[in-house]
C-alpha cells in the first residue's frame, strides 16, 4: 500500500508526519488508515504516483525476494519466470532488465498476453496452453545447457519439466502452487547436476526478516524506480467501491501488471 504518515509510534525515527510511504503490511490495506512496521516503510520517489507506489512492496518486493535474493540470478545468466503478464511476473521481467541487463529470459504466458511480454523485453516466450512441457524448447535456446534460475507459481505440474530445464548448480525458487502441492522428484538427478530448490513465502517470514528484505531492496532496487528505469505496470485504477469488480478481473486473468485500489484522492 501507499500514503501519508498521519501519526508515528514512540521511538520511531527516520519519520515523521506527512511523508509518502509505501509499505509491505502483514493485511488491512484495505482501509483509510492502517498500521505499518517503520522499518517496512520505504519513501516514495518524486517521480512516483500513490498510484504507481501502491504496486511496489508486494509484487516487486516478492519478485526481488525470490529472483536475486534466494534465486541469486545474476547479470549474464538465463532463467524462467512462469505465468507472463502477471504482477510478480512483470516485476520479475522489469527488475532483471533493469538490474541485470545481459541476463536472457525465459517466460511462460497465455497466448493472448505474449506480444506485451515480449515488448517487456523477454527473450523467448512459450504459449504455455501449447506447450505444457517446455524443456526441450528450453534446451534448444540455451544449446542444452539449461537455466540458471527458474521462479515458479505452478508447482507439482511443472516440476519434472522445471528440473529438466534446469542446468547445473541451478536454483528453482517456488512461490505458490496452483497446480497441486504433490510431484515425483528424480533426487538422482538433482543430486548429479548439484540443484537447489527453495520454497518461499513472503508473507509468513519474521517482521525483522522482512525489514532486511525491504533494507536491500531499497539499495539495489529502487533507484530504478526513481529514476523510470522501472515503471510499475498497472492495468487498472479501481475506487474503493468497485473492489468487487477489481477482484473479478483479477480472477478472470484479464489484467497485465498490477490491479490499483483507490481509497483516497491524495
Amino acid at each position: 500500500m501507499a500514503g501519508l504518515i498521519e501519526e508515528v509510534g514512540p521511538g520511531v525515527t527516520g519519520w515523521k508526519v506527512g511523508d509518502r510511504v509505501m509499505t509491505l503490511v502483514g493485511g488491512g490495506g484495505y482501509a483509510e488508515f492502517a498500521v505499518a512496521y517503520a522499518d517496512h516503510l520505504m519513501a516514495i520517489p518524486e517521480t512516483m504516483s500513490f498510484e504507481e507506489a501502491a504496486c511496489v512492496c508486494e509484487s516487486y518486493i516478492t519478485a526481488f525476494l525470490n529472483v536475486f535474493m534466494l534465486g541469486e540470478f545474476a547479470d549474464g545468466q538465463t532463467g524462467i519466470f512462469h505465468g507472463g503478464g502477471g504482477g510478480v511476473n512483470t516485476a520479475a521481467i522489469q527488475l532483471s532488465k533493469a538490474l541485470t541487463p545481459s541476463s536472457k529470459l525465459i517466460i511462460t504466458a497465455a497466448p493472448e498476453k505474449i506480444d506485451r511480454v515480449k515488448q517487456l523485453g523477454a527473450d523467448l516466450v512459450i504459449n504455455f496452453k501449447e506447450t505444457p512441457d517446455f524443456t526441450g524448447i528450453v534446451k534448444e535456446f540455451t544449446k542444452k545447457k539449461g537455466v540458471n534460475m527458474i521462479l515458479d507459481h505452478v508447482g507439482a505440474k511443472y516440476l519434472a519439466p522445471n528440473m529438466n530445464s534446469l542446468g547445473y548448480t541451478g536454483r528453482l525458487v517456488i512461490i505458490g502452487i496452483i497446480s497441486g502441492i504433490k510431484a515425483e522428484l528424480n533426487l538422482a538427478l538433482m543430486m548429479v547436476k548439484r540443484q537447489q530448490i527453495i520454497g518461499s513465502v513472503l508473507r509468513s517470514r519474521p517482521v525483522s526478516e522482512k525489514g532486511d528484505i525491504v533494507a536491500e531492496f531499497t539499495r539495489r532496487a529502487l533507484p530504478k524506480f526513481a529514476d523510470r528505469s522501472i515503471v510499475p505496470i498497472i492495468e487498472k485504477v479501481f475506487p474503493m467501491d468497485l473492489v468487487v469488480e477489481a477482484h473479478r478481473m483479477m480472477e478472470e486473468d484479464k489484467h497485465f501488471g498490477k490491479i490499483v485500489l483507490k481509497v483516497n484522492d491524495l
